[in-house]
């Protein structure tokens, strides 16, 4: 029973980490010369911003879904015409979801630490392809 105990408060403690980690990030929202402001929108039309790094591989633009916390992904599924802001400038492109061997080949070239891996509490990483429009 105690090392029921036991495993039972490293989950929980493990959970907070993961937790304040995400929302450590989610505030403060670091930008870097890596990383790029994807522009969303909702339905209605409605904007929203979200700091993302930037991935290249192939000469492709990407950015990736990296966190549990991804409304940001599910909205550029769900209306992939988004706004790409890089260094103060802001074009349009469509975020096209890729998977397979193009999918491998970005994960490859653009890996993660597994500290990083272990904060964020491992969560499925998935791609889109920034085309220009």
């Amino acid at each position: 029973m105690k090392v029921v105990k036991i495993v039972v408060i490293v989950a929980v403690a493990y959970v907070g980490i993961v937790v304040a980690f995400e929302s450590l990030i989610g505030y403060f929202q670091p930008e870097a010369g890596s990383t790029l402001v994807i522009t969303t929108f909702e339905a209605d039309g409605t904007p929203h911003e979200r700091v993302v790094s930037r991935l290249d591989s192939d000469g492709k633009l990407y950015v990736a879904a990296n966190h549990w916390p991804r409304a940001w992904f599910n909205r550029a599924l769900e209306n992939p015409d988004v706004q790409i802001t890089i260094e103060g400038e802001t074009a349009d492109y469509t975020a096209v979801p890729i998977s397979g061997a193009e999918h491998d080949q970005v994960d490859d070239t653009n890996g993660l630490p597994l500290p990083f891996r272990f904060l964020t509490g491992f969560p499925p990483r998935y791609f889109v392809r920034l085309d220009s429009r």
